[in-house]
């Protein structure tokens, strides 16, 4: 004889054997696994400039930004094994190599030519995004814009084509322009590059290429340009010249030198003229490389993409202070005007 509460126990065990049954055919626990935490992205940022200059705090704000759009926050997400030369061209190897100990899933370099090339020195295998480089095909850094074929891809800032403007820009603030200074970092070789495009793009007009590798030769360049009588300026992409920005746009008004240059600090600076790719656009352009590549894109199949986005600032007061009346032509065309 079965009792109520015996037959409620029965209904019961009979149940939970039932639901063990399901569970065991649809092979489904009985007890939630921990789900693994997310994996951390390892990111390497490989700079030449000095971490402590204003030029290298606002190349990081443009790279964090818009990764942060992108989904990819410190600390959260991603940890970024940062490195900095200090603008010394010479430490790029032993930092690169660092990275690559470290065992980052990407390299970003930031600072043009000699930063990619160490970090491809130092790895043909983890990823590499080069921002800002000069003719990444005429340095052996890639096989074509189309496809780079190796580890290797980035931005490029297309200087060929900037160059020759910002001779154009320079002949028309300074229409009796007779001979023209070039300051250029010899230790770096897109500044080579750029110089070369500089003299093809001259058409006649006489160059004075003057190197400054550092900090030091800085001075020394300017009074030597004012010893062979230029009287226009052009100061090539560089982090170590970009780094001394306030001097060279001071140096630049003391030596009576209207000057154009190829980055907007410059020209935030009190430097003359800044006509250039938009940086902008161009840390955009590295955070969605860095994106797909994290996503399992290889950068062989990643095409090197040319700058769509330039910008021309003029600084009005450093025009003033040079005794020079900027036609309402360039005016017209500036995205910015600085006034004070």
């Amino acid at each position: 004889m079965t009792t109520p509460g015996g037959s409620a126990l029965a209904a019961t065990c009979a149940g939970l054997i039932l639901v063990v049954a399901i569970v065991s055919i649809l092979g489904v626990p009985l007890v939630a696994e921990p789900q693994p935490a997310e994996k951390l992205a390892r990111v390497g940022y490989l700079s030449s400039y000095s971490a402590s200059t204003s030029a290298a705090q606002q190349a990081l704000d443009l790279f964090r930004s818009p990764l942060r759009d992108l989904g990819y926050v410190e600390g959260k997400n991603i940890v970024v094994e940062y490195r900095w030369a200090e603008n010394k061209y010479e430490r790029l190897s032993l930092l690169a190599a660092e990275l690559v100990h470290a065992q980052v899933d990407v390299i970003v370099t930031v600072g043009g030519v000699p930063a990619a090339q160490a970090a491809q020195r130092a790895t043909r295998v983890i990823p590499i995004v080069a921002s800002g480089t000069v003719d990444p095909v005429a340095v052996g850094l890639i096989a074509s814009f189309a496809r780079p074929g190796g580890n290797i891809t980035g931005p490029t800032i297309i200087s060929d084509e900037l160059v020759g403007k910002q001779l154009e820009l320079l002949r028309e603030v300074v229409p009796k322009l007779s001979r023209v200074g070039i300051l250029w970092n010899p230790a770096n070789p897109g500044n080579a590059q750029q110089l070369r495009a500089a003299e093809a793009a001259a058409r006649g007009l006489p160059l004075e290429p003057v190197g400054a590798r550092d900090s030091s030769e800085i001075e020394t360049a300017f009074a030597v340009m004012t010893r062979r009588r230029t009287d226009g300026l052009v100061v090539l992409a560089d982090t170590t010249l970009i780094s001394e920005r306030e001097r060279i746009a001071d140096l630049a008004i003391k030596s009576r030198l209207p000057a154009v240059y190829g980055w907007r600090p410059h020209a935030e600076a009190g430097g003359l003229i800044a006509y250039g790719a938009s940086r902008v656009e161009l840390h955009r352009q590295v955070a969605v490389y860095v994106t797909k590549i994290l996503k399992g894109a290889k950068p062989a199949d990643l095409p090197v993409e040319q700058p769509t986005k330039f910008e021309l600032v003029i600084n009005l007061k450093t025009a003033k202070a040079l005794g020079l009346k900027v036609p309402r032509s360039v005016l017209l065309r500036a995205d910015e005007i600085i006034e004070r």
